[in-house]
């Protein structure tokens, strides 16, 4: 795609598993990426890594949940580069798996913030920015979860209906600027988020984790998980020239999958643990 050479392009939550596969292949594609990133040393890390490839790439420590930070980000960007042609917002956290009716509410603030009010934050400031200069992509990465809610992940589920919701908002919005923006919803993905939730779900069912990794797999008919590469190549297609026609899509990416719900153990819905 040599459309993409020298384009601008920040990628929030870019420092490691989906984040980080996007920048590689964006830098891979000709771009100038910005690593935004709320933890400095994995960004670094991460830069340095897509440096020693020969790709141009830099980093910028950034808390998506904060106004002051998104903005001064944006602003900084612009001073040094001219333009923001790409912003893929990635950042995300997942949520403890419970009950609605068992939810404290600081969990739920705490997940609403970094994966809605920071992709909201991201896209009007960015947004702004693209419809000044007359044209850009925004990326927003969402969930299956967004189009179908799973049990016990009442916030995160939420959280990602929104971010699909506010794609389309924008999309309608910013479209007589020449500005795209899209949701990409992935499924099942091989990352430290699903790493760290795998074990909780396979609790709620009484099942080992092992058990619970075959039974997601088994349940997509491509018959495999998703990798952080799968949901890079669609952030490509988007941010070419290839998708010019193409804005407020949520595109659903789960190798066929079209949702999942599994009923949990009656026990677990009262359980205050």
């Amino acid at each position: 795609m040599t459309e993409l050479k020298n384009k601008v392009a920040i990628v929030t939550g870019g420092a490691r598993g989906i984040g980080f596969a996007i920048c590689e292949a964006l830098g891979a594609a000709g771009c100038d990426v910005i690593i935004a990133d709320i933890c400095e040393d994995t960004s670094r890390e991460a830069t340095q890594r897509l440096v020693q490839a020969g790709y141009v790439c830099e980093p910028y420590k950034l808390d998506v949940t904060q106004e002051d930070s998104v903005r001064g980000m944006v602003q900084d960007v612009l001073q040094r580069h001219g333009r923001i042609d790409i912003f893929v917002n990635n950042s995300g956290v997942g949520q403890k798996v419970t009950s609605t009716i068992q939810l404290p509410a600081a969990e739920w603030n705490r997940v609403l913030s970094v994966n809605l009010f920071g992709v909201f934050l991201c896209c009007r400031e960015v947004g702004l920015v693209m419809a000044k200069q007359g044209g850009g992509r925004i990326i927003n990465i969402a969930s299956l979860n967004s189009v179908s809610p799973v049990a016990l992940t009442a916030a995160y589920n939420v959280s990602k209906a929104g971010v699909a919701s506010l794609t389309q908002t924008l999309a309608a919005e910013l479209a007589p600027f020449g500005v795209n923006v899209n949701a990409i919803s992935p499924g099942p993905i091989e990352t430290a988020i699903t790493d760290a939730v795998i074990p909780q779900r396979a609790a709620t069912l009484g099942i080992s984790r092992d058990e619970m990794v075959e039974r997601v797999r088994a349940s997509i008919p491509a018959g495999r998980w998703g990798t952080p590469a799968d949901v890079a190549k669609v952030v490509l297609f988007l941010s070419s020239d290839q998708s010019d026609w193409m804005t407020g899509q949520n595109l659903i990416l789960s190798g066929g999958l079209s949702g999942t719900q599994a009923s949990p153990l009656k026990h677990v819905i009262l359980d205050k643990e």
